[in-house]
């Protein structure tokens, strides 16, 4: 079955093919690293991870995420930290791996560093010069809107209605407040670079289009990000690599993930609200995070809530509870075939929602089935859907041998239904229902069946 993919520039959702059949190029914009990341960055790495496992499925895939690591608010971070901008760099962009591995997000094949593709960013800034859709003025070089006719057609804006804001900075040395940078001066105390312009440093916008090109070709299959970056980011991406490269779209489709709310309320650090990931999978699971953020559409908000992670928690215990006290192994079901509704779902535009809803079904099917060799083959197909959604990345056991968040260990848990287990063998009932009643109260529920007494979490 095609996939197909909602494409921000014709706002449409359209079958994906790539420019060259079984190969596929996608760029995502990675972090700023000055700082942690926030649950709301986390979003795209997770939701454009998922679409990388679809993709891998039958494409030779080459992805590139980048590091911005030259910045201004890199630079005010050093002035006001006093540390070197390298060693605040290289910290935060460890840690920014570090933090999407325990969401299950895997590596990029790709990890580009601004700071180390300076070349070519001056190599297409001066060809733009060349071409008549920039200038220079008094060491800025800039790109000048008025001459891409384009301009404003990503995110669908009338460029005579546009105005300052939205990270577009007045200067007297434009010749519009539109215009925006390609190459600013650096200060003795600032990062710079040589140019023919100057000493200096490169603006954002380029960074990611002299990366793309010089890695994955002029133009690529997919570029991803969040909603967020349409304007100015990638509406300036999008002009510059165009004009640049004689016309050449920078990417087939453009794909963009919907915000992230705190309790109905946008997320921002005027409002207080901002989660950190870091500070998140110290006290979270960093799959419950994953499921979370997987449980509304990708294109849609995603209201982020104490009851939205309990919910993630609750579903990963029924899931990993389907395929509790079968002979069969994580590994295993990352081998298998993954059951074709779920396949069907991720192929219509990533909808991790429905997706979902068939694992849950197979698990309720799972559940009700007697037979060995069939609960085998469906617990396969359940390991084999949620690896391709990066879920269910442990066996049962182990999940449930840390899923009680420390409350209490799981040996002191098996060793309380033991006694519970003793208790009814003596016919004590009273402290039997005690000891039920104790795991209860930290959140964890007992179930006795015919192989013995099982326990799972309930939020």
């Amino acid at each position: 079955m095609a996939i197909y993919l909602h494409d921000t520039l014709t706002a449409a959702k359209i079958p994906f093919e790539p420019l060259v059949p079984g190969q596929v190029t996608m760029y995502l914009c990675g972090p700023t690293v000055y700082n942690y990341a926030h649950i709301g960055n986390a979003r795209p790495a997770v939701v454009f991870d998922v679409l990388a496992r679809l993709l891998r499925r039958n494409h030779k895939l080459t992805f590139a995420r980048n590091i911005t690591d030259v910045d201004d608010k890199i630079i005010a971070a050093a002035r006001e930290t006093g540390e070197n901008i390298g060693d605040i760099t290289d910290r935060f962009a460890a840690v920014y791996r570090s933090d999407m591995a325990a969401l299950g997000v895997a590596p990029p094949d790709i990890e580009p560093h601004a700071t180390e593709h300076i070349a070519e960013m001056v190599a297409m800034i001066a060809t733009l010069l060349d071409k008549g859709f920039a200038y220079a003025a008094q060491g800025h070089v800039l790109f000048d809107v008025s001459a891409y006719r384009d301009y404003g057609k990503l995110s669908k804006r009338d460029l005579r209605e546009m105005i300052a804001g939205s990270r577009v900075e007045v200067a007297p040395y434009k010749k519009a407040p539109h215009d925006f940078v390609l190459w600013k001066p650096s200060t003795p105390d600032q990062p710079g670079w040589d140019s023919p312009w100057g000493r200096g440093r490169p603006g954002w916008h380029i960074e990611c289009s002299a990366m793309a090109a010089k890695h994955l070709g002029r133009t690529i299959d997919i570029h991803a990000g969040g909603q967020d970056l349409v304007f100015p980011h990638h509406e300036n991406e999008l002009a510059q690599s165009a004009c640049a490269h004689d016309g050449a779209a920078l990417a087939r489709y453009w794909l963009h993930n919907g915000y992230l709310n705190m309790d109905n309320a946008k997320m921002s650090k005027s409002l207080g609200n901002v989660l950190l990931v870091h500070d998140l999978i110290a006290m979270i699971p960093g799959e419950v995070i994953r499921l979370a953020l997987l449980g509304a559409h990708y294109r849609q908000p995603l209201d982020w809530s104490d009851d939205a992670v309990d919910g993630a928690r609750i579903k990963l215990d029924r899931l990993y509870g389907a395929v509790r006290g079968i002979a069969v192994s994580r590994e295993e079901g990352s081998f298998a075939e993954p059951p074709a509704a779920v396949l069907e779902a991720l192929e219509d535009d990533i909808n991790t929602p429905k997706a979902l809803a068939e694992m849950f079904h197979l698990a309720k099917q799972l559940n009700k089935e007697t037979d060995k060799v069939a609960r085998r083959d469906l617990a396969l197909q359940l390991y084999a859907a949620g690896d391709l959604l990066g879920l269910m990345q442990k066996d049962a056991e182990e999940w449930f041998a840390g899923s009680n968040d420390g409350v209490l260990a799981a040996a002191e848990i098996e060793s309380l239904i033991e006694q519970r287990d003793q208790a009814r063998a003596n016919r004590d009932f009273a402290a039997a229902d005690e000891i039920r009643e104790r795991l209860a109260s930290v959140g964890i529920a007992i179930e006795d069946g015919p192989s013995g007494t099982r326990w799972r979490r309930t939020g």
